[in-house]
């Protein structure tokens, strides 16, 4: 189906830790409630244990979320903060579809970086040159430079892929890399396995849209995703379910770390906050420069703030 042909707005969903919000918000009709009719399209995440995709450092546009997006089968989706600004930045100077930045997100659940149970590694600067494996450019990578940096300086904070949460996990287990990023419920997986978490922080999500996707259809997405939020916060046990059924038993919804999780409702993303993620992204070479806050961020979720 062509932008031309479709109907409905096709939102993504993917890693349930971004999406929760969106799921809860689908289940309990507070999308139908703001007269939203919505079509959900489901990608691969590397939270989930069934994904067979990999990542490269040096390629973005070409994972299934993004090349889905690029061909017009979704018109918004979340992601990590810096995630969002480097594709928003960089579509831009690919000629590829555009998007902006159309909110700060729902989900600031937290990453962690975990070493196996044995590891003679205490502390975060004992992985100075040492690989951490994440996903390259996205949540992991980013958290884990954010983690990382009040520790060592950018050349001994070494990155690798060695594939999904599971495979990390693994690859830490077995000895072969000396720690991973994770989300979770990966990081649940980790403490039941009896490995060692050495620091973890929360990571925010943004929202990214296309130009067609109006202002008045995103204010009414983010009030139904807010409502799901109220019921997050009060008490999220009810739809756990949605992140560890991503492990393929490994976990057992009892066994999740709700305390990790954490929403708020999607708000607009400020100029200083722009300029300082983007700065920020920009001197890890994590993107390129020259983007400015007018060409990479669209309020009009909240006129008034743009």
């Amino acid at each position: 189906m062509t932008p031309e042909t479709r109907t409905k707005p096709q939102v993504a969903i993917m890693n349930a830790v971004h999406d929760l919000p969106v799921l809860v918000a689908r289940d309990k009709g507070f999308f139908r409630d703001e007269g939203l009719d919505l079509e959900f399209v489901t990608t691969p995440g590397m939270a989930q244990v069934t994904t067979s995709h990999t990542v490269k450092f040096d390629s973005v546009f070409e994972r299934p979320l993004d090349s889905v997006y690029n061909e017009g089968g979704i018109d918004c989706y979340r992601m990590c903060e810096w995630g969002i600004m480097k594709r928003a930045v960089e579509a831009n100077a690919q000629g590829l579809r555009g998007r902006k930045i159309v909110a700060l997100g729902a989900s600031m659940s937290k990453f962690a970086i975990v070493v196996s149970g044995n590891s003679k590694i205490y502390e975060p600067e004992m992985l100075k040159d040492q690989p951490i494996a994440v996903t390259p450019n996205n949540g992991s990578e980013f958290t884990t430079l954010k983690m990382m940096e009040g520790f060592l300086t950018p050349e001994h904070v070494k990155r690798t892929s060695v594939g999904s949460m599971l495979t990390r996990l693994e690859a830490v287990r077995d000895g072969k890399v000396a720690a991973a990023s994770l989300m979770e419920p990966w990081i649940s997986v980790a403490q039941k396995w009896g490995l060692r978490i050495l620091i973890e922080s929360h990571s925010t999500r943004s929202e990214a849209a296309g130009d067609d996707l109006d202002g008045p259809t995103l204010a009414r997405m983010f009030r139904a995703q807010a409502r799901a939020v109220e019921l997050l916060e009060n008490d999220p046990t009810p739809f756990v379910h949605y992140l560890t059924r991503e492990t393929g038993g490994l976990l057992e919804p009892h066994e999740l770390q709700t305390w990790r999780l954490l929403h708020a409702a999607p708000q607009p993303y400020t100029r200083e906050r722009f300029e300082d993620t983007y700065e920020w992204t920009v001197k890890w070479n994590m993107t390129v420069p020259g983007a400015t806050y007018e060409n990479t961020v669209d309020n009009r979720a909240w006129p008034s703030a743009s």
